[in-house]
């Protein structure tokens, strides 16, 4: 190849490089801003994800807190009332305390049931139908056509079973918060 030949080749490369160096550039920064933007994006997602489990924790511990205090308020109440049942001095003041109760504790468990993991809700599920069942035996005690397992005595037996069974509910609803160990298998709705 003669001089001129090589000349116009180290020509056409060198005008070439000066020529495609800007658009490599262009090339090599855009790669590098979507990378940065990709990195920028998976820090905010997982911001966000963050802040969403904070949220659900937050509103379950709520709802835990709310619901326990129902579910007990409404045993207390039972309890009560099943007392004055026995000694024959239910009145309608106190009848509406119960009522109260049971409808506190209704709204409490219907927040439950959408906010409270599947485990939680379990424990929750046994301990709704028991004092769903409580309350049947007493009210009908106090009608004068109890149960044939529903005397005071036997009553009485059950809900202090009810309230052993709220250790496990009360263990079960700490564990979903990660606030302690794995809960006990749930009650079941039957009577101890």
């Amino acid at each position: 190849m003669s001089s001129a030949v090589i000349a116009l080749i180290v020509g056409v490369c060198g005008v070439m490089g000066t020529l495609l160096a800007p658009v490599l550039s262009q090339r090599s920064q855009a790669r590098a801003l979507e990378a940065d933007f990709e990195r920028h994006q998976q820090a905010e997602q997982a911001q966000w994800q963050r802040e969403q489990e904070r949220v659900g924790l937050e509103q379950r511990r709520t709802c835990y807190v709310d619901t326990n205090a129902a579910f007990r308020r409404y045993r207390v109440e039972l309890m009560n009332f099943l007392y004055l049942v026995d000694r024959g001095e239910v009145d309608e003041a106190v009848g509406q305390a119960l009522e109260t109760a049971r409808q506190a504790h209704h709204v409490a468990f219907a927040e439950a049931q959408m906010v409270a993991s599947d485990t939680v809700l379990r424990y929750l599920d046994g301990l709704a139908i028991a004092l769903g069942k409580s309350y049947r035996k007493t009210k009908n005690l106090e009608e004068g056509h109890p149960e044939p397992d529903g005397s005071f005595a036997e009553i009485e037996a059950y809900l202090n079973w009810l309230w052993e069974r709220w250790d496990v509910m009360r263990d079960a609803m700490r564990a979903d918060l990660g606030i302690s160990d794995v809960p006990r298998p749930p009650p079941s709705s039957g009577s101890p």
